[in-house]
């Protein structure tokens, strides 16, 4: 297991994103859930900052029934809704109804839990990440996090305080750094790539009247695989240092970031859970 880091109040817990492959994540969040293990910070991007508000709530399972069996019932990826909310998601369904009435959202809870919680957006005027934390204003968490999954190309431009802003995983995708800035000594972080995964660092073309009124959002984009790959080089430096515990999926993934093979995202969900396991006594006393 190499070196170990209790889980204190100087240890953040740093949740990637990846679409669907978020559902590894459920997976080990709801073993913390399970064994009780909590930490004072947590910063989650897109899918991570999705599921980490579950954990935040202490709503075991309620990440899982949304990624997993609810997607089965609703089928809320598809490219239908382009044609109805310019979305490949049915976000009115993910972000309203999921959260106000078929599986509510324990805001008590969440306002109540005296842990730190972040979310991560891009800002599309800037091509900067956004460290968001609220609480108490129900309608702002959900505005939030719906900007945090937005992801770029696929899902419209989203607003946070009249502030245009995409998927956090564009301009910050890891934020073990962010959790650091923030006074914590040692994170745990949870990605949702096997170990050796590197994404391909050649710009992506995007045609010019894409993101046509915000051309720092466009380079955010083009040199995400330079950054991404660059944090991936120093968490594994954090790792030998002993700063960090990375708990990533075991071999490589099979499940797509809008995957709908719910068998596939079942057995993801059950690795998480089982990698989980297997880091248990690396950070836990």
């Amino acid at each position: 297991m190499g070196q170990s880091i209790i889980v204190d109040d100087k240890t953040a817990l740093v949740l990637e994103g990846g679409g669907m492959r978020g559902v590894f994540t459920c997976g080990v969040l709801d073993y913390f859930m399970d064994n009780n293990i909590y930490f004072p910070y947590t910063v989650g991007v897109s899918a991570g900052a999705s599921n980490g508000l579950s954990y935040m709530s202490h709503q075991r399972g309620r990440a899982k029934l949304a990624n997993i069996d609810l997607l089965d019932k609703y089928h809320y990826i598809s490219w239908k809704y382009l044609f109805t909310q310019r979305n490949i998601m049915d976000f009115n369904l993910m972000f309203r109804d999921f959260p106000e009435r078929i599986i509510p959202y324990h805001y008590d809870v969440y306002a109540a839990n005296t842990d730190r919680f972040e979310s991560v957006t891009t800002d599309c005027l800037t091509g900067k990440p956004v460290y968001w934390e609220e609480k108490k204003d129900s309608r702002r968490i959900i505005d939030i996090v719906k900007a945090s999954c937005s992801l770029p190309f696929g899902c419209p431009i989203a607003y946070v305080d009249g502030r245009p802003m995409l998927d956090g995983g564009i301009a910050d995708s890891i934020p073990f750094e962010r959790a650091f800035s923030q006074g914590y000594e040692r994170v745990v972080v949870v990605l949702t790539r096997n170990v050796g995964y590197r994404k391909s660092e050649k710009k992506p073309y995007i045609p010019g009247f894409l993101y046509k009124q915000y051309p720092l959002l466009k380079e955010a984009i083009r040199l995400r695989g330079q950054m991404y790959n660059h944090q991936l080089e120093q968490l594994e430096a954090l790792e030998r240092q002993g700063k960090a515990i990375v708990i990533r999926p075991v071999n490589p993934i099979n499940v797509s970031r809008i995957e709908k093979n719910v068998t596939k995202l079942l057995n993801l969900y059950d690795e998480g859970y089982q990698c989980a396991a297997a880091n248990h006594y690396s950070f836990v006393e």
